[in-house]
């Protein structure tokens, strides 16, 4: 996961961005509680929106308690404790930071991706065991999504297959009631592929400049059109994958029982990838960069 699902502020109540930042800081000190302080450079929004979807799943109230941040030392804070969903959201964030470290080193042999692939294997090894079936699926589906990667896909679905099976098997691995799991893992599938898409369109021209692997690129562009055209050719067939993919998210979402945070959640997945998908089909960035 790449940090593209977050909220639509203007959309959003204040109380519940409120709340978001809560659980954004909530998983900052997670990471910072289970693995150091270093690894909270790879937090991400993404991760957040996993423990806001987890804990929208139990009944229990969050546990908040107030402190100071060292990047904002003059703003009063509020964070979430005491939250397994939050623990859980900071493994996976540490375990996709490292996948992420891995990947970078094999593309680019880059030295950010030699020094972050060895620093986060010695993190991931510390609750190996505790997920090491899910560590395992994960990186056999990475492994897989480079197979594919590196052969002849014939289209997006086989392209992003092994990418959504690992958001679908993140976001259902530590529920428990059977058909709640499986609308989480058909959330998630889905979300992957939203994920994949809109990832590959923001790299778009990064890569055909470095004449890196992109998705889009090897699918429909074939007579090697220069970036500024092949980008306008292919906006509306992007634009109608990526609504498609979030409506489907919101369709599966209305599906599962939330006890709570379920205006935080439609927020993120109704006007959050509907905003960050114009904003990429636009190619420009208004978003804040931090919350």
């Amino acid at each position: 996961m790449f940090g593209y699902v977050k909220p639509f502020k203007p959309e959003l109540k204040i109380k519940d961005y409120e709340l978001f930042k809560s659980y954004y800081c909530g998983l900052c000190h997670s990471i910072k509680k289970l693995y150091g302080n270093l690894p909270r450079m790879s937090l991400n929004y993404d991760m957040t929106f996993l423990s806001i979807l987890l804990e929208g799943l139990e009944e229990n109230k969050e546990d908040f308690t107030p402190f100071k941040c060292a990047i904002h030392p003059f703003k009063n804070r509020v964070k979430i404790i005491n939250s397994s969903n939050l623990d859980y959201s900071a493994h996976m964030n540490i375990a996709l930071a490292y996948y992420k470290y891995i990947d970078d080193k094999e593309d680019d042999n880059s030295i950010k991706g030699h020094i972050g692939s060895i620093l986060f294997k010695s993190y991931l090894k510390s609750y190996y065991n505790e997920y090491k079936d899910l560590y395992l699926d994960i990186f056999y589906h990475l492994k897989e999504l480079n197979k594919i990667e590196n052969s002849s896909p014939k289209n997006i679905d086989e392209l992003s297959h092994n990418f959504n099976i690992i958001t679908g098997k993140i976001l259902s691995y530590s529920v428990k009631d059977e058909k709640t799991k499986n609308l989480m893992y058909n959330l998630g599938y889905n979300l992957g592929k939203w994920i994949y898409i809109i990832d590959a369109l923001d790299d778009l021209e990064k890569d055909m400049k470095n004449q890196k692997f992109n998705g889009l690129n090897v699918l429909y562009n074939a007579n090697n059109i220069p970036y500024d055209d092949f980008r306008k050719s292919i906006l509306n067939k992007v634009e109608f994958l990526l609504l498609s993919c979030a409506s489907t998210c919101l369709d599966y979402i209305n599906m599962i029982p939330l006890y709570k945070n379920k205006d935080l959640i439609y927020n993120i997945l109704e006007f959050g990838l509907m905003d960050k998908t114009q904003e990429i089909l636009k190619g420009v960035d208004c978003n804040e960069k931090s919350i």
